[in-house]
């Protein structure tokens, strides 16, 4: 049993992961996964703080991360874990998505889990929206800044994001036939979103 949340930057995926775990007793798999990671391969916390997966010049230190987390997965070259192309980092991304899945009762948020997971069948795809003024206001309260310079930052993430599925899932990010549920956080709040997903939980007996 799994969910899965999908987010457009700003709409609260991380604060509705949290808040359906913790209902459910289920654990929940973020951007602490990252930071665990990271705290293992020595790389520092501030610059985990480009928190998507697809944020610029992420690619390179995620790939040093999951390398130091997953040898297995990286051939050696003489004492230093080999430069990745993004290829090669989404099949490594995959596999870290399917091995917490397979743990059962997880939240997975982001890493287009619903496309790695799309056939497995006790697995439930959410996708979070919300109005672009909301988002826009939430990402300024979240990193500080005026709500004027994160425009390009909620933009560009989106943007990241839905061609991260098209060029390796060949999906429209967009399509809410991609998920199993489409909230808008904006009507129904953050709290609310959750009681949804923990309704459907329920009636799936998975509580």
């Amino acid at each position: 049993m799994v969910i899965t949340i999908s987010r457009q930057y700003g709409a609260g995926g991380s604060d509705v992961a949290r808040r359906v775990a913790a209902a459910l007793g289920w654990s929940v798999v973020d951007n602490e996964l990252i930071e665990q990671v990271a705290q293992r391969a020595g790389i520092p916390m501030a610059e985990v703080a480009e928190r998507d997966e697809r944020a610029p010049g992420f690619v390179e230190r995620l790939t040093r991360t999951l390398a130091a987390a997953t040898p297995e997965l990286f051939p050696p070259a003489e004492g230093t874990v080999a430069e990745l192309d993004e290829a090669t980092l989404v099949r490594i991304t995959e596999n870290v998505v399917g091995e917490m899945a397979g743990r059962g009762r997880v939240v997975l948020v982001g890493r287009a889990a619903p496309a790695v997971l799309g056939q497995q069948e006790d697995a439930l795809h959410v996708k979070l929206v919300a109005p672009r003024p909301f988002r826009i206001h939430a990402a300024s309260l979240r990193l500080g800044m005026d709500p004027a310079e994160v425009v390009k930052i909620v933009d560009d993430t989106d943007a990241m994001r839905a061609r991260y599925h098209r060029e390796y899932y060949n999906r429209d990010w967009a399509d809410p036939l991609n998920y199993h549920m489409v909230l808008n956080t904006g009507a129904l709040g953050l709290a609310g979103a959750a009681e949804v997903i923990v309704a459907r939980a329920g009636t799936l007996g998975w509580r």
